[in-house]
């Protein structure tokens, strides 16, 4: 996208990207959202797909496995320099960030459907886990080095834990045998370039044997090592320089090992930046109630209950009342002409267009109705407030003149104008003839514009011009205050004379100014102003009539839904019926064979009618996979008219009983915490992971948990 420094500045754009740095957690992540200018169009659709992505990790309970990092840039170039070595802070810094884009790997593909696009961006990266066995090999859990290491590390440690012991032992044997005679000082002991030392009377330092180590300030005392703790303090610093030596050796080492995988670190590092950059659009979008709208590939631009990002963060701290726009451009209505009296939100309303184009061009959510669409302009040109220059001796009108020239120069189809204040600055007539020439070849190059004004002939050139619009922000002649609404159709009064009665401007001088007026024109913004008014209340009752209309479909949605819940639990009862219907008849021809083979029937008659049941019920198995649905329309039938014929309603009812009770039984018995189980009709087998008092129980899946009734479960 074309545009200048100068109308980034205009639109504000600086101070939303300096809303959105704050919540990356780099700051050269910080930094690059400052610079953040508009992409491409193939990539700020990319980047609107992965901030929406993002942001709906936040109200759902999928989150995404990211979190505060510190960047390797730094190690990255150290690395690859001969024989470096790096601190340890730096390995734990690219086990840490190796482990992230292990997690995301495994994450993503998980929940696909919602993470697609994020999860493109990680899926080719090449993640390498040896990177974190060297590390985890050399370190352990608290960043120091393992005496596993290395075979010397850990006998050079082994050495020095014992000669720390033998100091500890000797030091304290000879402060036990000195502490019965007079040579120590009331302290006994001090310590000195961290060694224990005796404190010692000078009178008596020549009768305890070893090395003085220093003096008191007064020379009264003076520190001793005792002789037989020297050999050991000399051999445990022997050892500490012998472990040093060799810790560096190892870190040289695994640095030159982790210095082959510099490629894929570097891609780690670039694609982390670019999740953090996503997270902190995201995290904005969600603090502004930012959407994706639909982006469309024609020229439409329909936005609804659209609000000014910077304007809606103000107003919700200073608890004041914002209000959103509604209106439409497209190639058959491309300009937009706002007029009505000053402070009434004109203004706003051009820098809100501007700065939301600028927002999703950017690759960042919008704040407006998730029904609003939007498409992609090649230019943003703007004249919005006073460009007067001191150094250049210009004056407002003649910079903007220049400032217009260079927009009549670079004006096409595909630019969007934001003018404010159209054709103000000079003589009002001369001033708005210029105007008027401006509009229309800003017409005729077919650009899309939204401009303010409140010169009479630009919006009767407006009212003429079949591909433009007027539109005004409404205000309430009653009480002379703005409403902030702007409706689209219909040109706006400036108000002068009630505006000037509400700032108490003498009532004779307003008088006079009226008779001074052509009497055509003030009856012309009269009647401008009960327009207003009138279309103000029919687009309130209209408003109502809508509101209705939404719920009575609401309600008539709601009722279709139950209706088929209604359906459903039908269908449902009469295939349980069915079922167990069917089981009663099995478990009755079953007591009949039992009672055949004690009446004396032979076993092999009893079995060769068990087995013609057996094929029977293979039949019907195999009939209703086939054709289910005939199946049970048959059975319905079938069981309406045995019903009509039998009456047993009262024995199904309480057949349905003794089955349930059964249930019951046998469900207390198998159910706790660690059954397998499965939901009723399902085929994937979960675990009980907890159990409710009101019997709601939680079922483990591995991947994710849901909550549901045992009378639903069924054990595996």
């Amino acid at each position: 996208m074309q545009i200048t420094n100068d109308q980034l500045e205009e639109l504000e754009f600086p101070d939303l990207l300096a809303e959105i740095s704050p919540f990356a957690f780099s700051h050269k992540t910080a930094t690059k959202i400052s610079e953040l200018r508009p992409f491409s169009i193939d990539e700020a659709k990319i980047s609107l797909k992965k901030v929406s992505e993002f942001l709906s990790s936040f109200e759902s309970d999928n989150a995404i496995p990211f979190n505060e990092y510190e960047d390797i840039e730094e190690e990255l170039k150290l690395m690859l320099i001969e024989n470096f070595r790096l601190e340890n802070s730096a390995f734990i810094k690219i086990k840490s960030l190796t482990e992230q884009i292990g997690k995301l790997q495994k994450f993503y593909p998980a929940y696909e459907e919602v993470f697609a696009t994020l999860n493109n961006d990680v899926k080719d990266l090449d993640f390498r886990k040896e990177i974190i066995e060297k590390i985890d090999k050399v370190f352990n859990r608290f960043g120091e080095v393992k005496s596993e290491a290395s075979p010397i590390l850990k006998t050079l440690r082994a050495e020095i834990s014992h000669a720390r012991k033998a100091i500890q032992e000797n030091f304290n044997k000879a402060l036990t045998s000195l502490s019965s005679t007079d040579f120590l000082d009331d302290i006994r002991e001090s310590i000195i370039d961290d060694q224990r030392v005796l404190a010692v009377k000078s009178a008596y330092k020549k009768r305890v044997l070893g090395r003085v180590l220093g003096l008191s300030k007064t020379g009264s005392i003076t520190y001793i090592q005792p002789e037989s703790v020297v050999k050991h303090q000399f051999k445990l610093r022997e050892d500490i320089e012998e472990e040093k030596k060799e810790v560096d050796k190892i870190l040289r080492k695994l640095t030159a090992e982790i210095a082959e995988f510099q490629p894929q670190l570097s891609s780690y590092q670039e694609y982390i930046f670019d999740l953090d950059l996503t997270r902190a659009k995201a995290k904005f979008a969600e603090k502004i109630g930012g959407v994706l709208p639909k982006i469309n590939p024609h020229k439409t631009l329909r936005l609804v209950n659209a609000y000014h990002p910077l304007l809606l963060i103000r107003n919700r701290e200073e608890k004041k009342q914002i209000f959103p726009q509604t209106f439409t451009l497209t190639e058959h209505n491309r300009i937009l002409c706002i007029s009505g009296p000053n402070a009434g939100g004109k203004s706003i309303t051009l820098k809100t267009v501007g700065l939301l184009q600028l927002m999703i061009q950017s690759g960042i959510l919008v704040p407006v109705h998730p029904k609003s669409e939007m498409f992609f302009f090649d230019k943003i040109m703007t004249d919005i407030g006073d460009n007067q220059s001191i150094e250049n001796h210009l004056s407002t009108y003649s910079s903007r003149l220049k400032k217009m020239a260079g927009i009549i120069r670079e004006a096409d189809e595909n630019t969007l104008l934001l003018i404010d204040e159209f054709g103000t600055g000079s003589d009002p007539e001369l001033g708005g003839a210029l105007a008027e020439s401006f509009l229309e070849f800003f017409y005729n190059k077919k650009s899309f514009a939204i401009i303010t004004t409140h010169y009479t002939n630009i919006k009767l050139v407006v009212e003429q011009l079949p591909n433009a619009q007027n539109a005004a922000m409404l205000f309430d002649e009653h009480t002379l205050e703005p409403l902030y609404k702007l409706e689209v159709g219909q040109a706006g009064s400036s108000f002068t004379f009630e505006v000037a009665k509400k700032n108490k401007i003498p009532a004779f001088i307003i008088n006079s100014a009226k008779k001074k007026v052509e009497h055509d024109i003030v009856n012309l913004d009269k009647t401008i102003v009960k327009l207003q008014q009138e279309k103000f209340e029919v687009e309130k009752l209209k408003s109502n009539l809508t509101e209705q209309k939404e719920s009575t479909q609401n309600k008539k949605e709601n009722l279709e839904k139950l209706n088929e819940q209604l359906q459903q639990k039908l269908f449902n009862f009469q295939k349980l019926y069915e079922e167990e219907h069917r089981k009663l008849q099995f478990g009755n021809k079953i007591e009949g064979f039992i009672d055949s083979y004690v009446k004396g029937k032979s076993r092999k008659d009893v079995v060769k009618d068990f087995v013609k049941i057996l094929e029977q019920e293979k039949f019907r198995k195999l009939g209703s996979d086939k054709d289910e649905t005939k199946k049970l329309q048959i059975v319905k039938r079938k069981i309406t008219q045995q019903l009509k014929k039998e009456n047993v309603q009262e024995k199904i009812a309480e057949t349905h009983e003794k089955l349930e009770d059964k249930r019951i039984k046998e469900r207390a018995v198998w159910l706790k915490v660690g059954q397998r189980v499965r939901i009723a009709g399902s085929t994937s087998v979960g675990t009980i992971e907890k159990i409710d008092k009101n019997q709601k129980v939680t079922v483990n899946y591995g991947m994710f948990k849901t909550q549901i009734s045992a009378e639903e479960l069924e054990r595996i």
